[in-house]
């Protein structure tokens, strides 16, 4: 009896039809449920707990705090400019800074430049979402120029926590005891005004 050699055969050749290969290519969540899922923001957002400042040039230095319980970080110039008497003048940082979502960045005066040379400062908001050069604006209000050094601290960024709620426009407000009283009304001021018309 002779042995011949079988041949080895498919699914298909039984049934009829091949059985179709399994599909190697990766399928995305999108062509499952039709709406491919956004992609992750790459645009740096500062974190609740963190500050986050640029440097724009070796003139920069990062703000500092004087001490543990300070409110402020220190701010310092990255140049050299004068304040003239009576004037004023805007500082350049070199920094740019994100502040922490939910609040802003408040520069405040130094309470060593108020008191001993009279220099303030004003316009100072920074919003979360600027993130150009921070400048400090100051004011001399002194009779003699001021000079202002590279690397001087010039003000205080303070962060404070804010809310913005939706504007709603209504007819009436609610009744207050102060009602529409303006400058003055609740600080005795008008007794003191008495006090004064009768000592003249």
């Amino acid at each position: 009896m002779v042995n011949y050699p079988q041949k080895k055969r498919k699914l298909c050749d039984i049934e009829g039809d091949e059985i179709p290969q399994r599909a190697t290519t990766k399928r995305k969540l999108c062509d499952i449920e039709g709406d491919e899922i956004p992609q992750r923001a790459t645009t740096k957002q500062a974190p609740v707990s963190g500050l986050l400042i640029k440097r724009l040039s070796n003139k920069a230095k990062l703000p500092t705090r004087g001490s543990p319980l300070a409110a402020g970080y220190d701010l310092y110039s990255a140049e050299r400019k004068t304040i003239p008497s009576r004037g004023k003048a805007l500082v350049d940082t070199q920094l740019s800074i994100a502040v922490p979502a939910g609040t802003y960045g408040r520069v405040a005066p130094r309470s060593g430049l108020a008191s001993k040379f009279m220099i303030d400062c004003g316009a100072g908001v920074i919003d979360a979402d600027y993130r150009g050069v921070v400048f400090v604006l100051l004011f001399n209000l002194s009779d003699k120029d001021f000079q202002i050094e590279e690397g001087d601290r010039i003000a205080q960024l303070i962060l404070e926590r804010i809310v913005t709620p939706e504007i709603i426009e209504v007819t009436d407000l609610d009744e207050t005891l102060r009602g529409v009283g303006g400058f003055g009304s609740t600080g005795g001021h008008n007794a003191l005004e008495c006090r004064t018309n009768s000592s003249t």
